[in-house]
């Protein structure tokens, strides 16, 4: 074989080698968006998922995200940390966040749409403020230097947030219609 034959059938192989790669990455994308919300468990999407109601839904969020704080509180009291203990305390935190903010995201769409949804919305303003103690408290006791500690402080943010959303659409949701006996 030439000294050319040779360098075109390398270059054809380098060129097929990012054909491939490149075709692969058209084949991952969709896949990765069309599995969801990658805080949930396949479980738990199939739950939000067959809710009806976002009633449902908003109540839903709130046990996931109270059950992300117990596995980050569980992390955080575990004996011996090893070397993935910052990303698992992270993804924890990340995974709460995102509970929250849906869980609050539901609420002003169904406050806009006019949905029933006075039973989440005292659900949400209890939970969140137990969150939000919680939440200080941890953060409280967090050393100066914790890779988390950025986190747990925006995890308190939008649990604010989602608080002062409970609360405002507490205050424009109707009351339910008065029924008077014939």
């Amino acid at each position: 074989m030439t000294r050319r034959a040779s360098f075109r059938a390398a270059s054809f192989s380098a060129l097929l080698c990012v054909l491939c790669a490149s075709a692969s990455s058209f084949v991952l994308v969709p896949t990765m968006h069309a599995q969801g919300k990658d805080y949930l468990t396949t479980i738990e999407a199939d739950k939000i998922r067959d809710a009806e109601l976002p009633d449902l839904r908003i109540k839903l969020f709130i046990e996931f995200a109270q059950d992300r704080l117990t596995k980050f509180k569980y992390e955080l009291g575990r004996g011996k940390p090893d070397r993935q203990r910052n990303v698992r305390l992270i993804a924890l935190l990340d995974a709460y966040l995102g509970c929250i903010d849906d869980a609050a995201e539901l609420v002003e769409i169904g406050r806009m749409r006019q949905h029933d949804i006075r039973k989440a919305i005292d659900e949400l303003e209890k939970r969140s403020t137990e969150f939000i103690t919680e939440l200080e408290t941890l953060h409280k006791a967090a050393p100066e230097n914790a890779v988390y500690k950025e986190t747990l402080g925006d995890a308190i943010l939008s649990t604010k947030e989602a608080h002062a959303e409970a609360l405002k659409a507490k205050d424009e949701i109707a009351p339910p219609p008065v029924r008077r006996k014939p």
